[in-house]
């Protein structure tokens, strides 16, 4: 029998309905509302939609918008007197850098010059280093919208194998983290890794974040398993993701379709991030993801 579709797009019109709930109850409490400043540097198409998209759903749930945009010639020491001048402005909650950067720049310099409580992200060395030791901070986006639709289809994670599939600081390392402190036992593969699917086939949850299209099939994938797709790539018959779709939905038990599984869950993470650096910084509690 096919696997049951996890709707990512269900998931994260609940959490953006959250958010904004927890908007209006922040300013019917007489606190701002939360800002968010994202900051595009350059002309990259698909960084312009992406931000976009995020800047929409930002006002949508009551949120302020303080966009700043950059020439993708802006230099370094440009690019920090604006990360410096947010990080410093009472009005902004939460700071998006968006990714990538032009060649010239440093996006690892200036991620740091975001103060911890502001990036919304989770990417600064602060807030892995939470993430790390499992104190409260800011979660890297993607990671925990999987984690919050894994949580709203009921997959069991503490004492569960799960393998997670890339190891970049955006996704896989802070994934396999997250997943660690649920309780689950963690194998975190790469492209080093001798024998992938080996690994991928005990994994109860497989969460599949390799930047390589069609890396997954059915032979990779333990029956009954969650299957959770990162990737997302537009090819000549549409968008697809690092797994074979059609094959690996006849051995899951769930699994994520693409488009409509894991990006729509991004950004509706991105905005309880972003409510939760506003609490924060207003001397509320944190609630985590």
């Amino acid at each position: 029998m096919a696997a049951e579709l996890m709707d990512g797009r269900a998931v994260a019109a609940r959490v953006r309905q959250e958010v904004a709930d927890g908007v209006a109850e922040l300013v019917a409490q007489g606190g701002r509302a939360p800002g968010l400043a994202t900051v595009l540097v350059g002309d990259d198409p698909a960084s312009d939609v992406y931000v976009r998209n995020k800047r929409r759903a930002c006002v949508a749930v009551g949120m302020v918008d303080l966009h700043r945009r950059l020439p993708a010639d802006a230099t370094q020491q440009q690019v920090d007197d604006v990360l410096d001048r947010l990080a410093e402005d009472r009005e902004v909650s939460a700071i998006l850098l968006q990714l990538p950067l032009p060649d010239h720049l440093d996006a690892d310099a200036l991620l740091d010059r975001i103060p911890s409580d502001k990036d919304v992200d989770g990417l600064t060395v602060t807030n892995a280093g939470r993430l790390a030791h499992g104190r409260p901070g800011l979660r890297p986006c993607t990671p925990a919208g999987v984690e919050r639709l894994l949580d709203e289809y009921g997959v069991p994670l503490a004492g569960a194998k799960a393998a997670v599939i890339g190891r970049s600081v955006l996704v896989g390392r802070p994934m396999a983290q997250l997943l660690l402190a649920r309780d689950a036992t963690v194998t975190l593969c790469h492209s080093r890794t001798k024998d992938l699917a080996a690994d991928t086939r005990e994994a109860d949850v497989l969460v599949v974040a390799a930047g390589v299209p069609g890396l997954v099939g059915a032979d990779a994938i333990r029956p009954g398993a969650a299957v959770i797709d990162v990737g997302i790539y537009r090819g000549e018959s549409g968008l697809h993701g690092d797994v074979r779709f059609s094959g690996a939905r006849e051995v899951a038990g769930l699994i994520t379709p693409v488009p409509g599984g894991v990006g729509p869950m991004t950004i509706a993470m991105l905005l309880a991030n972003t409510l939760q650096a506003a609490r924060l910084q207003q001397h509320l509690p944190l609630v985590l993801p």
